[in-house]
């Protein structure tokens, strides 16, 4: 007769099992954000996601819209829905060595911006800043962008000064799709 062995049954275990002091944090587990923290900082210095996402179709890259000197697309890491980053094609650090041409189609493409997404999101308003070296927060310092952050009456809670957590109800493929098929051509 063969000889059954029991597989050993999971156990659930509380925090107080675990070694550690515990704290007043939630953990919100995203295991998806692995891909960013194994490949490092290293791709960044390879290769510029400014440069690289007009190579990519607009889905794909998150691309809103495309001009002749600069296009729209989302902010990965996003402060809000909407969140949109305008940068000139041509990679340039800095807004006092970008062309006439590029200065005129970033801002015109930021006021489009604006327009598209208060009839879109019905925000009450924006952020609206480039930030110019890392010293000063550019997290690509090497290539201009300049950000478009929707803002709401009611968009700030105490997830982020609490918890740590910043909430966010829409994908970003459903944010741009919508800002996209919004946006005039």
């Amino acid at each position: 007769m063969p000889e059954h062995r029991l597989e050993p049954q999971p156990r659930l275990e509380t925090a107080s099992d675990f070694a550690g002091v515990p704290d007043q944090f939630q953990r919100l587990w995203t295991p998806h954000r692995m891909a960013y923290i194994a490949a490092g900082p290293e791709p960044l210095r390879e290769t510029c996601p400014f440069c690289a996402a007009p190579g990519k179709s607009d889905e794909d890259a998150l691309i809103v819209a495309r001009g002749r000197t600069a296009y729209v697309l989302l902010n990965l890491f996003p402060y809000n829905s909407g969140h949109m980053l305008v940068c000139p094609y041509r990679h340039v650090a800095s807004y006092d060595d970008a062309t006439a041409e590029e200065v005129a189609e970033i801002a015109e493409l930021t006021q489009i911006g604006m327009r598209t997404l208060r009839a879109v999101s019905r925000c009450d308003g924006f952020n609206l800043g480039m930030n110019q070296g890392a010293v000063a927060g550019a997290g690509v310092a090497g290539h201009l962008h300049q950000h478009i952050v929707p803002r709401w009456g009611s968009d700030a809670n105490f997830f982020p000064i609490i918890a740590k957590t910043k909430a966010l109800p829409q994908l970003l493929g459903e944010v741009r799709e919508s800002i996209a098929q919004a946006w005039p051509h």
